[in-house]
C-alpha cells in the first residue's frame, strides 16, 4: 500500500489528482483477519509463482474509476491473470485498474465483525458490478458471520451463482473453483487449498515440484561439469599431440642439419 508521502509526491506531481483520495483509518478488528489473509494469500502465491502472468495479492486498494480515488475497493486477497505482473507490481503504488486494464479476475473475503455486512452487502454487488468472475467468503466462526463457513460464487449473465459445498465428517467443507482449478477447504481450525489432480495441498506440491526441479537442476549441472571435464580432457591430449609434432618436427630439422 502507498504511503502517505508518496501519495502527496505524486498529487505534487500530477500524476494524481490533489482530491484523489485520503488514507482511511483501519478498521478495530482488522489484526484479526491478517494471519490467515496473509496464510491463503502465501498459498496462492507459491502455487503461481512461476508464472509472470499472474498476479496474487491482498489488502491494498483496487481503484477502479480514475477520476475519483474514493471509488476503491480493498479485497483480503485477489488473483489477476494474463498481466506483465512484474512490471506492474514494480510501478504500480496500488492496484488501479485503467493502467493495469482490467479488474481482478478472484476475490476473497475473510468474514469479521466489522465487515461482514459490507461483504454481503456492497461488496458483492460491487465486485458483480465490476466484472469480477468470482467472489469467495471464508467465515472462521463455522458461519455466524456469513451464515455459512464458506462460499464461492461464479458470475453468470451479472449475477453471482453459487459453487456446491461439498459437507465432510467433522465440520469439513470443500468447494471447487472452477477459475483457478483448485478446492479451497475448511475443517473448522483451517483453511488449505487442494490440487485436485494430485489430492495434495498446495504446499506438498508446490514442495514436491520444487524438488524435482532441484533434483533436475543438480542433475544437469552435473552433467555440465562431466562435459566440461571431458572437453577439457580432449583440449589437453589434443595440445600434447601439437606439441608432440613440433618436438618431432624439431628435431627432424636437427637430425638434417
Amino acid at each position: 500500500m502507498a504511503t502517505a508521502k508518496q501519495i502527496s509526491t505524486w498529487k505534487l506531481n500530477g500524476i494524481l489528482p490533489d482530491e484523489f483520495y485520503d488514507e482511511p483509518e483501519p478498521e478495530e478488528d482488522a489484526m484479526r483477519q491478517v494471519p490467515i489473509n496473509t496464510y491463503i494469500r502465501h498459498l496462492l502465491m507459491r502455487f503461481y509463482k512461476d508464472d509472470p502472468t499472474v498476479i496474487v495479492a491482498g489488502e491494498d486498494f483496487v481503484f477502479y474509476d480514475q477520476t475519483d480515488g474514493y471509488r476503491r475497493v480493498s479485497p483480503d486477497i485477489y488473483i489477476v491473470f494474463s498481466v506483465d505482473a512484474e512490471r506492474l507490481m514494480r510501478e504500480l503504488p496500488n492496484y488501479w485498474a485503467w493502467e493495469i486494464g482490467k479488474i481482478p479476475d478472484f476475490t476473497l473475503e475473510v468474514a469479521s465483525p466489522t465487515t461482514a455486512s459490507n461483504d454481503l452487502g456492497w461488496k458483492r454487488d460491487l465486485y458483480a458490478r465490476l466484472g469480477v468472475t468470482e467472489y469467495w467468503r471464508l467465515d472462521r466462526t463455522g458461519g455466524e458471520l456469513y451464515g455459512e463457513p464458506l462460499v464461492g460464487e461464479r458470475l453468470v449473465d451479472g449475477e453471482y451463482q453459487r459453487y456446491e459445498i461439498r459437507y465432510g465428517a467433522d465440520g469439513m467443507v470443500e468447494v471447487h473453483s472452477e477459475l483457478l482449478g483448485l478446492d479451497f477447504r475448511w475443517d473448522g481450525l483451517a483453511f488449505d487449498v487442494i490440487d485436485p489432480r494430485t489430492g495434495k495441498t498446495i504446499d506438498a506440491a508446490v514442495t514436491e515440484r520444487e524438488a524435482r526441479l532441484e533434483a533436475e537442476v543438480r542433475a544437469e549441472s552435473a552433467e555440465a561439469r562431466v562435459e566440461s571435464a571431458e572437453a577439457r580432457a580432449e583440449s589437453a591430449e589434443a595440445r600434447e599431440r601439437e606439441l608432440l609434432e613440433e618436438i618431432a618436427h624439431l628435431r627432424g630439422k636437427l637430425d638434417r642439419n
